[in-house]
């Protein structure tokens, strides 16, 4: 079963994180607690199928409170496909240059914050205008993505920059450039792409560290708790906790 390739893929590449990424995931996680430690955020941003992550952290069972979606609707997973909101309108917003710059102004950012994009090429400009914005505010940059794969390959930016060259850290995703990794018979393009399952892992190897810091920090966790699980009573008090937590920082 060519199934079964994906899976070996699969695995070959979350160990190929485990064991080559550890310190850069230990160095981004310190950063983060950092600015959750100081009542702060960790904005998180990406495009397209690299809003999958973005959406993973928080809200999300498991989660706790410090992380910030930035989450703009057109450059979201979710596009109409054709139509309103569709591929071309998508494709050509995450290339165009200043964009990512207007993203920004509408949001309450501090230089205690930390900025984590995710962008499997680091090459498009939303990305990249997102991250100098972000840089002169005086905040760190996180990145993930192919990083490895992308070093050498050109910028649509006017800076000439991809976003991992401008990144305090990155975090290597350890995936090909192509990010499909199956060949099908009778055509060109492979199928069953590796970078969301890579970022995922790299969301909550990070966030398991950040949250290992803060603890030893001795900063309370508003955790997102399950609240589907019959017998817990005090689970939705737990939630609600981690709301008005979440709603008071944002008045910081």
């Amino acid at each position: 079963m060519r199934a079964l390739e994906w899976i070996e893929h699969a695995k070959t590449t979350i160990e190929k994180i485990q064991k080559s990424q550890s310190q850069n995931i230990k160095e981004a996680a310190s950063i983060m607690a950092n600015s959750i430690a100081a009542e702060r955020w960790v904005h998180t941003f990406g495009c397209g199928h690299a809003t999958l992550p973005v959406e993973e952290m928080y809200p999300r069972i498991g989660g706790f409170v410090g992380f910030h979606p930035v989450i703009e609707l057109p450059l979201s997973f979710f596009t109409h496909i054709i139509g309103d909101m569709g591929i071309n309108q998508f494709v050509f917003l995450e290339r165009i240059e200043g964009y990512g710059q207007q993203i920004m102004k509408s949001y309450n950012l501090h230089p205690d914050d930390t900025m984590w994009i995710f962008s499997h090429s680091g090459i498009n400009n939303v990305n990249i205008d997102v991250a100098l914005y972000a840089k002169k505010v005086g905040m760190k940059v996180i990145a993930t993505g192919s990083v490895e794969e992308f070093r050498n390959k050109k910028s649509r930016h006017s800076s000439g920059k991809n976003l991992f060259e401008i990144a305090d850290v990155t975090i290597d995703t350890c995936v090909p450039a192509q990010d499909a990794v199956i060949e099908i018979e009778n055509h060109i393009d492979r199928i069953a792409p590796l970078s969301t399952l890579a970022f995922i892992t790299v969301v909550w190897t990070t966030i398991i560290t950040v949250a290992e810091i803060l603890v030893e920090k001795g900063v309370k966790l508003f955790i997102h708790p399950s609240h589907n699980i019959p017998g817990d009573n005090n689970a939705m008090q737990r939630l609600q906790s981690a709301i008005n937590e979440y709603r008071r920082r944002l008045k910081v």
